[in-house]
């Protein structure tokens, strides 16, 4: 009855896959992060491969890019979830007033 309502009237698609995006870069900027190893009593790091910060590449990781990436990931993930909320949230309302 309602199939396909939701896309039409609302931005609710685009939202969640703004949301799996999220959790996929989340993933992998954790999974870089676990990866490195303690190479000497100095900090982190891996075999010297050219890689970008931020990249799926094999490099150094550069810890401290990587969080500021992992700290924008979670702000843009939250910042989604909340336009989701709202969205469904006014769904809600115009639904219940008819």
């Amino acid at each position: 009855m309602l199939y396909g309502f939701i896309g039409r009237v609302t931005a609710a698609p685009q939202l969640k896959e703004a949301l799996d995006v999220g959790s996929q870069r989340t993933r992998l900027i954790a999974d870089r992060v676990s990866k490195a190893t303690l190479a000497n009593a100095d900090g982190f790091s891996l075999p010297t491969v050219p890689g970008e910060p931020g990249s799926t590449e094999a490099g150094v990781v550069d810890l401290e890019s990587e969080m500021v990436s992992l700290a924008d990931e979670q702000i843009r993930f939250e910042a989604t979830s909340k336009l989701l909320e709202k969205s469904y949230q006014q769904l809600r309302t115009s639904l219940r007033g008819r």
